[in-house]
């Protein structure tokens, strides 16, 4: 049974393609573990990593804290991640559970990090921030972070993005009803959120930026990795086939056949209990 606030569409929109999402995503940048840290002021013994994915943000604690639980109640994504820990010899200090960000059904106290790496504006804001401040101890810390959409490249590629996801959108809208529609929450409003909850002493934001190496394929994947695309596209009907094969011949215009560094930009938001 899903837990009340959690919407089993915001399951489904991630049901089907977590190959294609651990191969182009971007693994969670090495800055995190160290800024939150920083702010714990010292190695943390128990990390939850909520709505892991494919474990892009979990792996990341591997070495940077004395154990860390990826939380994801999708199965193919979980699987995904499974997969991955097995190829590693399945670390002890490492494990993924089904779970839900509200209900996540460890101690109270039991945690000193909770992370959301693109993932809690699919949450249910209010639930989530109780039950993580319940598991977290005092001085604890609940940290979202999210990178910007795209990737910095040029204005024109970049145009043609939002494009694609805002026509994407609009397909969804008019082809699912409005109760069967994934549902999320604004991420400009993550800071608010934190701060009204009531939970957390102290909150703040913080930018910063991560440098990968981006090829054509890995840009254009990183776009049809976009829920909302891959949406459309288990639907069928090829409304976005026009749109996606210009976008993918501007982007390998761009590229010409080059590997180039690119920028990601970060937004996180924290608070501390």
């Amino acid at each position: 049974m899903i837990p009340e606030g959690n919407r089993l569409s915001n399951i489904v929109r991630f049901t089907g393609f977590q190959n294609e999402y651990d191969r182009y995503r971007p693994e969670a940048p090495k800055l995190v573990t160290e800024l939150l840290t920083g702010y714990l002021k010292r190695r943390p013994s128990l990390v939850v990593d909520l709505g892991c994915g494919t474990g892009l943000s979990t792996f990341l604690w591997r070495t940077a804290a004395d154990a860390v639980i990826g939380i994801e109640p999708g199965d193919d994504m979980r699987g995904k991640a499974l997969e991955k820990w097995e190829a590693l010899g399945s670390p002890d200090s490492i494990s993924f559970i089904p779970g839900y960000s509200n209900a996540l059904g460890l101690p109270p106290g039991s945690a000193e990090i909770v992370t959301c790496s693109q993932s809690f504006h699919w949450m249910e804001p209010s639930s989530t921030l109780k039950e993580a401040a319940r598991v977290l101890r005092p001085g604890g810390i609940f940290a979202a972070y999210d990178c910007d959409w795209p990737p910095v490249l040029e204005p024109s590629i970049e145009t043609l993005y939002h494009e694609l996801i805002e026509q994407s959108e609009a397909i969804i809208e008019h082809r699912i009803p409005d109760g069967e529609r994934a549902v999320k929450w604004n991420k400009d409003e993550h800071l608010r959120r934190i701060k009204e909850s009531g939970e957390f002493t102290f909150a703040r934001e913080i930018v910063f930026h991560n440098i990968e190496r981006c090829d054509a394929e890995r840009y254009v994947g990183l776009t049809l990795s976009q829920g909302g695309v891959q949406t459309v596209l288990r639907l069928g009907g090829g409304e976005l086939d026009e749109r996606i094969a210009v976008y993918r011949e501007e982007v390998e215009r761009y590229f010409n056949g080059r590997t180039l560094e690119t920028l990601f930009g970060y937004r996180m938001k924290l608070g501390i209990k």
